[in-house]
């Protein structure tokens, strides 16, 4: 059984994908085991209590700069022995020294289908809005390991929505997070914890 830590920053939807597919079966060999939250008070962490599930904080605001933050994480990660690392509305970049000590360790949702609408500065409700200056007819979220730049990691999974004439950033992103990301952020989950992703030339591939 594969011990999970899920990253979080806000309210947590995406945890909440994670711990309802835990508890239904559909995340296999693999148990939640800590939430760590880079805000204090923040309603992602009501939901782990809920679930009796272990969490810290580590604020941000409590460090100088991202390198030593991300230290800080790295050593809860290692106190957790983490065999996942699931960054899940965290809206930190961690450092290297993270990435590197976890590599194809640690899964990130983005919620645009990757090449398009990613990297430094897209993220939340600016990636809608950015698909939506466009034009694009499909959009959806890209589920994918972390390296050390940002959305650049390996694609494990995508899923798309169709993008509507009178979308909004807000009903998008919605329509986005039902229909993609809280379906296949645990079957990602699942899959790595079943060991059935492989890495092939820095692509990730799903075993059949």
């Amino acid at each position: 059984m594969k011990n999970i830590v899920v990253l979080v920053s806000g309210g947590g939807t995406n945890l909440q994908a994670l711990i309802d597919a835990e508890k239904s079966g559909i995340i296999k060999g693999g148990k939640i085991t800590c939430v760590i939250s880079s805000k204090e008070g923040v309603y992602a962490l009501e939901r782990a209590k809920n679930a009796d599930i272990p969490s810290r904080v580590i604020p941000r605001r409590e460090y100088s700069d991202s390198v030593s933050y991300s230290k800080a994480i790295l050593d809860a990660l290692n106190e957790e022995k983490a065999d996942l690392v699931v960054l899940a509305g965290f809206m930190t970049i961690l450092d290297e020294c993270v990435t590197k000590a976890y590599p194809y360790r640690i899964i990130n949702v983005h919620p645009a289908l990757i090449p398009s609408f990613c990297g430094e500065g897209f993220y939340g409700l600016k990636v809608h809005e950015a698909a939506l200056a466009y034009g694009v007819k499909v959009s959806g979220a890209t589920i994918h390991f972390v390296n050390e730049e940002a959305d650049a990691g390996a694609i494990i999974l995508q899923g798309t929505v169709n993008v509507e004439r009178d979308d909004t950033p807000e009903t998008l992103q919605r329509r986005i997070m039902e229909n993609v990301e809280w379906k296949l952020l645990p079957e990602a989950v699942s899959l790595f914890c079943q060991d059935k992703i492989e890495i092939i030339d820095g692509k990730a591939y799903v075993k059949s």
